[in-house]
C-alpha cells in the first residue's frame, strides 16, 4: 500500500480508540446509554403524536410490457403481493418514506446511473394523498440458478487518499474476479461503514461501484449515519439519498436475501438492535418463504461474534453485538440460514442457533493502515458462489489469488510458544483440517489456540504503530495453530483443508520468519 507510513492528521472526533476497541466486546460500553433507556415507564411519560396521515400507494409491477405476479411490495412495514397482473395497492402512511419491490429471481437488478441497485421509489404522494408506483423489470439472458456473490466489509475511506487506494487495488482486484467468472450473473453486497464518517465520500464510492462492473446492493454501517439526527430513523437521512431503504430484500435463483439495518442510533451513540418495525416487516417477508428454504442475511454489526469470549468477557459488548438477536434466530429458525457481518474488522465463522454467521474481514484492512486486519486477516472481501441452493465461500485477499488462505511463522514467532510453529488460517470454522509436516513427514493435526498473530503484532503494538491509525492493537483470535518443530528441522510446511475440500498451504525453512506476507 503506498504511502502507509505517512502521519496523519485527524479532523475530527478526538476518541482514545484504543480503549474503545480494547474494552468495547464487553459490557462496559453500557454506561453510554441515555439515562432515559434505563428509565421505568412512568418517569418520562410519553407524549401522545399525532396519528400520521395515510397515503394510498397504487402501482404495478411488469416485465416485458407484461404484468408480473406475486411480487412482494413493501413499504417497510406492510407486505402485499402484487396480483396476477402484476398490481398492487398498499395503503402506507407518511412515516414511511420508500416504497420497494423484493426484486424476483430470474431478472436483472435495476441500476442507479451509478451502478447501486434501484428497487425502490421515494414515496411521493399527491394533495389527496395518493401515490404511484410502478417498477419495470428485464429479464435475464440466462438463469441466475447460479450465481456469485462479493460480499465486501467496512470499505470505511475518510479521506480522498484512502478513496484512491480503494479504487487503485480494490476496484481492479473485483474487476478481475468478475472477468474470470465468464458470464455468470454477480452481484456485490457493501456490508457496512462504507465511510468513515465522511459522508460526501459516498458519489467516490459509486464511481468505484461504476467501476467494478456488477450491481451493488447497501448495508448501512456505524460510520455511514448522520450523527447530528436525534433519532435511529433520521440518522439514515442522507445514506437513504443515495441507496434508497435503509432493510429489504430480493431474490436470486432460489436463495433470498435479506438486508438489515441493526446498527441502532439513540442520540447519543449506537447499539446493535433490530427495531420493532424492521422485525414486523421480516417476519412478514419470510412468511413468503417455503420452510427450509436457504435464506443469506446481511447486516453490519455481528448478531453474536466471539469477540468477548477470546478477551475474557463474559457477555457481548451492546456495539458488537445484537442485543436482541433471539428475535432474529426465532425468524430465521425454519430457514437455511446464513448471516453475512462485518464491523469488527476480523474473520470467524460462529454457529449458533441453526444459523451460520460469517464475520468478514475488512476491505480497509485495520483502517487503511496497512496489509492486514489486528487478526492477522489480509485485507479483503469475500465471494460466495451459490448454486442452486448449495453456498461456497472463499476469502479474497486483495492482491493476492484464491490460493492466498494461510500464513505460516517460523518457530519462536510468538514468544508464548518459543518451540512452535504458527500458522494463522483466517477463513476457518470447525470443519477445516490443518495438519503439519517436518520435511516429506507428515505430523499431523495442528492445536488450535487463542492468540495473536506475529504480523499484527509487529504492525500494530505500541504508541506509535500503525503510523496511520495509533489506536490499532492486535487482536486476540482463534483461527491461529500450532505444532512443535524440531531445532533442525529444514523444512516446515502446512496444508490446511477446507469444508469444500480445497487444499491450500505454506512452506518456509525453520529459520526464515513468516512465509508470504
Amino acid at each position: 500500500m503506498r504511502d502507509v507510513e505517512r502521519h496523519y492528521s485527524r479532523k475530527h472526533r478526538i476518541v482514545n480508540r484504543r480503549s474503545f476497541l480494547k474494552h468495547a466486546a464487553g459490557g462496559a460500553v453500557a454506561v453510554t446509554l441515555p439515562q432515559i433507556l434505563a428509565a421505568t415507564p412512568h418517569s418520562h411519560p410519553p407524549r401522545a403524536a399525532a396519528p400520521a396521515a395515510p397515503i394510498r400507494i397504487r402501482g404495478q409491477v411488469r416485465t416485458g410490457g407484461s404484468g408480473l405476479a406475486r411480487v412482494a411490495v413493501t413499504d417497510g412495514f406492510e407486505v402485499t403481493d402484487t396480483a396476477a397482473d402484476g398490481t398492487f395497492e398498499l395503503i402506507s402512511s407518511a412515516q414511511r418514506d420508500f416504497v420497494s419491490i423484493s426484486l424476483p429471481a430470474g431478472h436483472q437488478i435495476p441500476l442507479n446511473a451509478a451502478g447501486t441497485a434501484r428497487f425502490y421509489e421515494r414515496i411521493a404522494p399527491d394533495s389527496s394523498g395518493e401515490a404511484v408506483a410502478e417498477f419495470d423489470l428485464d429479464r435475464l439472458d440466462r438463469s441466475d440458478e447460479n450465481h456469485c456473490v462479493f460480499l465486501l466489509a467496512d470499505i470505511q475511506t475518510e479521506d480522498m487518499d484512502e478513496m484512491a487506494w480503494c479504487h487503485e487495488q480494490t476496484v481492479p482486484d473485483i474487476h478481475n474476479v468478475v472477468q474470470s467468472l465468464d458470464g455468470t450473473p454477480a452481484f456485490g453486497i457493501s456490508c457496512g461503514d462504507i465511510m468513515f464518517d465522511n459522508l460526501d465520500l459516498y458519489p467516490e464510492y459509486e464511481r468505484a461501484v461504476s467501476r467494478t462492473g456488477i450491481p451493488f446492493f447497501q448495508v448501512v454501517g456505524n460510520h455511514d449515519m448522520d450523527y447530528s439526527a436525534r433519532t435511529d430513523e433520521g440518522s439514515t437521512a442522507t445514506f437513504s439519498q443515495h441507496f434508497g431503504p435503509r432493510y429489504y430484500s430480493f431474490n436470486r435463483g432460489s436463495v433470498h436475501y435479506v438486508i438489515l439495518d441493526d446498527v441502532f442510533w439513540y442520540g447519543a451513540g449506537y447499539l446493535g438492535y433490530i427495531d420493532a418495525d424492521q422485525l414486523t416487516w421480516l417476519a412478514a417477508d419470510l412468511q413468503r418463504l417455503e420452510p427450509g428454504s436457504t435464506v443469506i442475511a446481511a447486516a453490519h454489526i455481528p448478531v453474536l461474534g466471539s469477540r468477548h469470549t477470546r478477551e475474557g468477557q463474559s457477555n457481548p459488548g451492546i456495539g458488537t453485538s445484537v442485543t436482541n438477536r433471539q428475535a432474529l434466530y426465532r425468524l430465521l429458525e425454519p430457514f437455511e440460514a446464513h448471516i453475512l457481518t462485518g464491523h469488527m474488522h476480523e474473520s470467524e465463522h460462529l454457529f449458533e442457533h441453526g444459523v451460520h454467521e460469517h464475520v468478514n474481514g475488512a476491505v480497509s484492512g485495520a483502517w487503511w493502515s496497512g496489509p492486514i486486519c489486528g487478526d492477522g486477516t489480509p485485507s479483503g472481501y469475500s465471494v460466495y458462489d451459490v448454486r442452486g441452493s448449495e453456498i461456497t465461500w472463499r476469502y479474497k485477499s486483495t492482491g493476492h489469488d484464491f490460493h492466498h488462505q494461510v500464513r505460516l511463522y517460523a518457530r519462536g514467532a510468538d514468544p508464548e510458544a518459543p518451540d512452535e510453529v504458527v500458522a494463522n488460517v483466517w477463513d476457518w470454522d470447525p470443519a477445516w483440517e490443518v495438519v503439519w509436516y517436518e520435511g516429506a513427514d507428515r505430523r499431523g493435526a495442528m492445536a488450535r489456540r487463542v492468540g495473536h498473530d506475529p504480523l499484527s503484532v509487529e504492525l500494530h503494538t505500541g504508541p506509535e504503530l500503525p503510523p496511520r491509525r495509533t489506536w490499532v492493537e492486535p487482536y486476540r483470535t482463534g483461527h491461529l495453530f500450532y505444532a512443535p518443530v524440531s531445532a533442525d528441522a529444514d523444512t516446515i510446511h502446512v496444508e490446511a483443508t477446507d469444508r469444500f475440500g480445497r487444499a491450500y498451504s505454506a512452506t518456509l525453512p525453520n529459520e526464515e520468519g513468516v512465509q508470504d506476507r
